[in-house]
């Protein structure tokens, strides 16, 4: 494994520990911003979505990285400007539908004290 990876995971982590973190990379509200964005926009370069977002540069960099290590948009360079794409058009399907599943639960959500918000 390169030295340069940001996470670790065991030599044979099991399916069911591979979906929980795929859904964590999601729990974080900044990146659902930011997969939204490019949804709807298709693609945007970092400075776009530091201003959409209204947050520093270094903490929409950081949401960025892991979105794209966990293979949930894409970057390409042009330039000095890095520009971010959904990788999947089906996370924004994934998103879509969680939010047609939250229309009838959001009360629930809302007030469930056993997940934490971030």
């Amino acid at each position: 494994m390169s030295q340069l990876a940001p996470f670790r995971l065991p030599e044979a982590p099991a399916r069911d520990d591979l979906v929980a973190k795929y859904f964590r990379a999601l729990g974080d509200p900044t990146r659902l911003r930011i997969l939204a964005l490019l949804g709807a926009e298709g693609e945007l370069s970092a400075g776009e979505l530091t201003r959409r977002l209204g947050l520093a540069q270094p903490k929409v960099s950081n949401h960025l990285a892991c979105l794209r290590w966990c293979g949930f948009v894409e970057a390409r360079r042009e330039h000095r400007v890095v520009h971010y794409r959904l990788a999947d058009q089906r996370v924004a399907d994934m998103l879509e539908l969680a939010d047609g599943l939250l229309e009838r639960n959001a009360d629930h959500v809302a007030s469930c004290c056993r997940i934490q918000t971030p």
